[in-house]
Protein backbone atom coordinates (compact mmCIF):
# COMPACT_ATOMS: atom_id res chain seq x y z
CA UNK A 1 0.00 0.00 0.00
CA UNK A 2 1.28 3.52 -0.84
CA UNK A 3 1.20 5.63 2.69
CA UNK A 4 3.20 8.75 0.31
CA UNK A 5 -0.42 10.78 0.49
CA UNK A 6 -0.70 10.07 3.97
CA UNK A 7 2.91 10.99 5.11
CA UNK A 8 2.65 13.71 3.11
CA UNK A 9 -1.10 15.07 5.21
CA UNK A 10 0.82 14.31 8.45
CA UNK A 11 4.27 16.36 7.76
CA UNK A 12 1.74 19.18 6.18
CA UNK A 13 -0.41 19.32 9.37
CA UNK A 14 3.09 19.47 11.69
CA UNK A 15 4.68 21.83 9.37
CA UNK A 16 1.74 24.34 9.84
CA UNK A 17 1.45 23.60 13.59
CA UNK A 18 5.13 24.52 13.59
CA UNK A 19 4.43 28.17 12.58
CA UNK A 20 1.38 29.15 14.56
CA UNK A 21 3.79 31.37 16.46
CA UNK A 22 3.52 33.71 13.36
CA UNK A 23 -0.60 34.37 13.64
CA UNK A 24 -0.22 34.02 17.78
CA UNK A 25 2.36 36.16 18.53
CA UNK A 26 0.52 39.59 17.16
CA UNK A 27 -2.66 39.15 19.57
CA UNK A 28 -0.65 37.95 22.53
CA UNK A 29 -1.71 41.06 24.37
CA UNK A 30 -4.97 39.09 24.43
CA UNK A 31 -5.74 37.08 27.26
CA UNK A 32 -5.16 33.50 26.63
CA UNK A 33 -8.22 31.81 27.29
CA UNK A 34 -10.47 34.43 25.40
CA UNK A 35 -8.16 33.65 22.19
CA UNK A 36 -9.24 29.47 23.15
CA UNK A 37 -13.10 31.02 23.38
CA UNK A 38 -13.26 32.17 19.79
CA UNK A 39 -10.92 30.10 18.10
CA UNK A 40 -13.07 27.26 18.89
CA UNK A 41 -16.51 29.18 18.46
CA UNK A 42 -15.50 30.15 14.88
CA UNK A 43 -14.47 27.14 13.73
CA UNK A 44 -16.97 25.53 15.28
CA UNK A 45 -19.43 28.08 13.24
CA UNK A 46 -17.75 27.66 10.04
CA UNK A 47 -17.58 23.87 9.79
CA UNK A 48 -21.09 24.10 11.23
CA UNK A 49 -22.30 26.64 8.16
CA UNK A 50 -20.33 24.28 5.55
CA UNK A 51 -22.01 20.95 6.44
CA UNK A 52 -25.06 22.06 6.77
CA UNK A 53 -25.48 24.44 3.61
CA UNK A 54 -23.39 22.27 1.02
CA UNK A 55 -23.16 19.09 2.51
CA UNK A 56 -26.28 18.28 3.36
CA UNK A 57 -26.01 14.64 1.34
CA UNK A 58 -22.93 13.95 3.34
CA UNK A 59 -25.26 14.45 7.00
CA UNK A 60 -28.29 12.19 5.73
CA UNK A 61 -25.88 9.58 4.95
CA UNK A 62 -23.51 9.40 7.82
CA UNK A 63 -27.26 9.50 9.98
CA UNK A 64 -27.96 6.62 7.53
CA UNK A 65 -24.65 4.61 7.97
CA UNK A 66 -25.06 4.96 11.96
CA UNK A 67 -28.52 3.71 11.75
CA UNK A 68 -27.02 0.96 9.91
CA UNK A 69 -24.46 -0.83 12.19
CA UNK A 70 -25.32 -2.87 15.18
CA UNK A 71 -25.90 -1.04 18.40
CA UNK A 72 -22.64 -1.62 20.27
CA UNK A 73 -21.13 -0.59 17.03
CA UNK A 74 -22.92 2.59 16.74
CA UNK A 75 -22.89 3.89 20.74
CA UNK A 76 -18.79 3.18 20.49
CA UNK A 77 -18.52 5.14 17.43
CA UNK A 78 -20.62 7.99 18.64
CA UNK A 79 -18.61 7.65 21.86
CA UNK A 80 -15.07 8.07 19.70
CA UNK A 81 -16.52 10.80 18.00
CA UNK A 82 -17.66 13.01 21.05
CA UNK A 83 -14.64 11.60 22.97
CA UNK A 84 -12.17 12.97 20.37
CA UNK A 85 -14.44 16.76 20.72
CA UNK A 86 -13.79 16.13 24.68
CA UNK A 87 -9.83 15.42 24.14
CA UNK A 88 -9.60 18.22 21.80
CA UNK A 89 -11.11 20.83 24.27
CA UNK A 90 -9.28 18.95 27.19
CA UNK A 91 -6.05 19.52 25.01
CA UNK A 92 -6.54 23.37 24.41
CA UNK A 93 -7.89 23.90 27.64
CA UNK A 94 -4.98 22.55 29.68
CA UNK A 95 -2.09 24.12 27.35
CA UNK A 96 -3.79 27.62 27.75
CA UNK A 97 -3.97 27.05 31.46
CA UNK A 98 -0.24 25.45 31.73
CA UNK A 99 0.63 28.57 29.72
CA UNK A 100 -0.97 31.43 31.83
CA UNK A 101 0.10 29.51 35.47
CA UNK A 102 2.62 27.04 35.35
CA UNK A 103 5.44 28.32 32.55
CA UNK A 104 5.62 28.42 29.01
CA UNK A 105 8.34 26.47 28.79
CA UNK A 106 6.28 23.42 30.44
CA UNK A 107 3.87 24.21 27.67
CA UNK A 108 6.37 24.03 25.04
CA UNK A 109 7.71 20.80 26.79
CA UNK A 110 4.31 18.94 26.69
CA UNK A 111 4.59 18.52 22.69
CA UNK A 112 8.23 17.07 22.95
CA UNK A 113 6.59 14.38 25.40
CA UNK A 114 3.41 14.15 23.19
CA UNK A 115 4.87 12.06 20.56
CA UNK A 116 6.64 9.17 22.75
CA UNK A 117 3.19 8.89 24.96
CA UNK A 118 1.46 8.57 21.66
CA UNK A 119 3.88 5.87 20.24
CA UNK A 120 3.61 3.70 23.74
CA UNK A 121 -0.33 4.22 23.86
CA UNK A 122 -0.28 2.66 20.63
CA UNK A 123 2.05 -0.01 21.36
CA UNK A 124 0.34 -0.90 24.91
CA UNK A 125 -3.90 -0.02 23.59
CA UNK A 126 -3.98 -0.51 19.89
CA UNK A 127 -1.31 -3.08 19.81
CA UNK A 128 1.13 -1.58 17.25
CA UNK A 129 4.17 -3.52 16.84
CA UNK A 130 7.57 -1.82 17.03
CA UNK A 131 10.62 -2.77 15.64
CA UNK A 132 13.47 -3.15 17.47
CA UNK A 133 14.72 0.26 15.12
CA UNK A 134 12.00 1.97 16.21
CA UNK A 135 12.31 1.19 19.59
CA UNK A 136 15.56 2.28 19.63
CA UNK A 137 14.35 5.88 17.74
CA UNK A 138 11.85 6.20 21.08
CA UNK A 139 14.79 5.14 23.38
CA UNK A 140 16.58 8.63 21.79
CA UNK A 141 13.45 10.42 22.05
CA UNK A 142 13.40 9.76 26.14
CA UNK A 143 17.07 10.61 26.45
CA UNK A 144 16.03 14.12 24.18
CA UNK A 145 12.94 14.63 26.61
CA UNK A 146 15.88 14.13 29.84
CA UNK A 147 18.32 16.75 28.28
CA UNK A 148 15.01 19.16 27.79
CA UNK A 149 13.99 18.79 30.83
CA UNK A 150 13.32 21.27 33.87
CA UNK A 151 13.66 19.03 36.65
CA UNK A 152 10.78 20.45 38.33
CA UNK A 153 8.69 17.56 39.09
CA UNK A 154 5.58 20.03 38.92
CA UNK A 155 6.40 21.50 35.52
CA UNK A 156 6.91 17.94 34.13
CA UNK A 157 3.46 17.13 35.59
CA UNK A 158 1.67 19.57 33.73
CA UNK A 159 3.24 18.54 30.68
CA UNK A 160 2.30 14.95 30.97
CA UNK A 161 -1.25 16.17 31.11
CA UNK A 162 -1.20 18.34 28.47
CA UNK A 163 0.39 16.04 26.08
CA UNK A 164 -1.56 12.82 27.59
CA UNK A 165 -4.77 14.49 25.85
CA UNK A 166 -3.39 14.75 22.47
CA UNK A 167 -1.78 11.44 22.63
CA UNK A 168 -5.02 10.04 23.47
CA UNK A 169 -6.72 11.52 20.93
CA UNK A 170 -4.38 10.41 18.25
CA UNK A 171 -4.55 7.15 19.76
CA UNK A 172 -9.01 6.65 19.71
CA UNK A 173 -9.46 8.27 16.12
CA UNK A 174 -7.95 5.93 13.74
CA UNK A 175 -10.98 3.34 13.98
CA UNK A 176 -13.65 6.16 12.62
CA UNK A 177 -12.68 5.17 9.18
CA UNK A 178 -16.07 4.64 7.90
CA UNK A 179 -16.89 8.42 9.01
CA UNK A 180 -17.10 11.30 7.05
CA UNK A 181 -13.76 13.27 8.58
CA UNK A 182 -15.14 16.70 7.48
CA UNK A 183 -18.38 15.92 9.54
CA UNK A 184 -16.49 13.91 11.93
CA UNK A 185 -14.38 16.76 13.00
CA UNK A 186 -16.77 19.85 12.90
CA UNK A 187 -19.08 17.31 15.33
CA UNK A 188 -15.85 16.80 17.78
CA UNK A 189 -15.55 21.04 17.40
CA UNK A 190 -19.04 21.65 18.30
CA UNK A 191 -19.21 19.36 21.09
CA UNK A 192 -15.81 21.11 22.64
CA UNK A 193 -18.28 24.43 21.72
CA UNK A 194 -20.94 23.25 23.74
CA UNK A 195 -18.95 22.44 26.88
CA UNK A 196 -17.39 25.58 26.75
CA UNK A 197 -19.83 27.67 26.13
CA UNK A 198 -21.21 27.29 29.64
CA UNK A 199 -17.93 29.17 30.77
CA UNK A 200 -17.37 32.19 28.45
CA UNK A 201 -19.66 34.71 30.39
CA UNK A 202 -17.47 33.98 33.35
CA UNK A 203 -13.90 33.62 32.72
CA UNK A 204 -13.82 35.92 29.27
CA UNK A 205 -12.54 39.02 29.24
CA UNK A 206 -13.52 42.46 27.79
CA UNK A 207 -14.91 41.62 24.01
CA UNK A 208 -12.20 42.49 21.71
CA UNK A 209 -12.72 45.98 19.56
CA UNK A 210 -9.76 45.41 17.09
CA UNK A 211 -10.14 44.29 13.62
CA UNK A 212 -7.03 42.73 13.60
CA UNK A 213 -7.90 40.08 16.41
CA UNK A 214 -10.99 38.40 14.27
CA UNK A 215 -8.81 38.25 11.42
CA UNK A 216 -6.14 36.87 13.23
CA UNK A 217 -8.79 34.38 15.11
CA UNK A 218 -10.02 33.54 11.36
CA UNK A 219 -7.02 32.40 10.34
CA UNK A 220 -6.43 30.44 13.57
CA UNK A 221 -9.89 28.80 13.37
CA UNK A 222 -9.38 28.03 9.33
CA UNK A 223 -5.28 27.45 8.71
CA UNK A 224 -4.12 26.29 12.00
CA UNK A 225 -7.17 24.53 13.76
CA UNK A 226 -9.68 23.29 10.54
CA UNK A 227 -6.90 22.14 7.99
CA UNK A 228 -4.41 20.65 10.09
CA UNK A 229 -6.92 18.17 12.30
CA UNK A 230 -8.27 16.95 8.84
CA UNK A 231 -5.16 16.15 7.70
CA UNK A 232 -4.21 14.44 10.98
CA UNK A 233 -7.65 12.14 10.30
CA UNK A 234 -6.77 11.66 7.21
CA UNK A 235 -3.53 10.51 7.76
CA UNK A 236 -4.91 8.15 10.09
CA UNK A 237 -6.52 6.54 8.09
CA UNK A 238 -3.28 5.16 6.09
CA UNK A 239 -0.01 5.76 9.13
CA UNK A 240 -0.27 4.06 12.60
CA UNK A 241 -0.93 6.06 15.58
CA UNK A 242 2.87 5.35 16.68
CA UNK A 243 3.81 7.01 13.05
CA UNK A 244 2.06 10.06 13.94
CA UNK A 245 3.33 9.97 17.25
CA UNK A 246 6.80 10.02 15.85
CA UNK A 247 6.64 12.50 12.60
CA UNK A 248 5.10 14.77 15.72
CA UNK A 249 8.23 15.93 16.78
CA UNK A 250 8.26 17.93 13.27
CA UNK A 251 6.05 21.10 15.19
CA UNK A 252 8.86 21.48 17.94
CA UNK A 253 11.66 21.21 15.56
CA UNK A 254 9.94 23.77 13.74
CA UNK A 255 9.42 25.66 16.59
CA UNK A 256 12.98 25.68 17.54
CA UNK A 257 14.54 26.52 14.30
CA UNK A 258 12.11 29.60 13.89
CA UNK A 259 12.74 30.73 17.83
CA UNK A 260 16.46 31.02 16.83
CA UNK A 261 16.30 32.40 13.75
CA UNK A 262 13.14 34.33 13.39
CA UNK A 263 12.63 35.66 17.28
CA UNK A 264 16.29 35.35 18.19
CA UNK A 265 15.70 33.71 21.11
CA UNK A 266 18.75 32.34 22.87
CA UNK A 267 19.63 28.79 23.07
CA UNK A 268 22.16 26.70 24.90
CA UNK A 269 24.33 23.92 23.45
CA UNK A 270 22.45 20.99 25.45
CA UNK A 271 19.13 21.92 23.78
CA UNK A 272 20.71 22.04 20.74
CA UNK A 273 21.65 18.93 21.09
CA UNK A 274 18.63 17.81 22.16
CA UNK A 275 17.03 18.80 18.95
CA UNK A 276 19.41 17.16 17.24
CA UNK A 277 18.96 14.06 19.00
CA UNK A 278 14.91 14.62 17.94
CA UNK A 279 15.66 15.02 14.57
CA UNK A 280 18.01 12.04 14.02
CA UNK A 281 15.27 9.75 16.28
CA UNK A 282 12.75 11.08 13.67
CA UNK A 283 14.75 9.41 10.58
CA UNK A 284 15.83 6.50 12.51
CA UNK A 285 12.19 5.73 13.51
CA UNK A 286 10.91 5.59 9.81
CA UNK A 287 14.23 3.57 8.28
CA UNK A 288 12.15 0.25 8.26
CA UNK A 289 9.24 2.04 6.81
CA UNK A 290 11.18 3.32 3.92
CA UNK A 291 13.34 0.04 3.43
CA UNK A 292 9.86 -1.51 2.89
CA UNK A 293 8.29 0.67 0.94
CA UNK A 294 11.30 0.77 -1.50
CA UNK A 295 11.33 -3.43 -1.27
CA UNK A 296 7.55 -2.99 -2.42
CA UNK A 297 8.40 -0.57 -5.13
CA UNK A 298 11.39 -2.57 -6.59
CA UNK A 299 8.96 -5.81 -6.44
CA UNK A 300 6.60 -3.86 -8.61
CA UNK A 301 8.87 -2.77 -11.31
CA UNK A 302 10.06 -6.18 -11.08
CA UNK A 303 6.42 -7.89 -12.06
CA UNK A 304 6.21 -5.03 -14.40
CA UNK A 305 8.80 -6.03 -16.20
CA UNK A 306 8.00 -9.45 -16.48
Amino acid sequence: MNNTKYYAAAITAFVIWGFFGFVLKPIDHYPSLDILFYRVFVAGGIMATVNILIRPRIIRETRALLLEMPRPQRIKTIVQVLGGGVLLMANWFFFIYVMNHVSIKAASFAYILCPILTTLLASFLLKEKLSLTQWFAVGLSVLSCAILSTHKFTDLLYSLIVALSYALYLVTQPKNNRLDKFLTLAVQIAFSALLLLPFYPEYRGAIPTETSFYVFIFIIAVVYTIIPLLLNLYALKGLKSSVMGILLYINPLINFIVAIGYYKEPIDGLQTIAYLIILFSVVIFNLDILKKRNRSLNALKERSSL
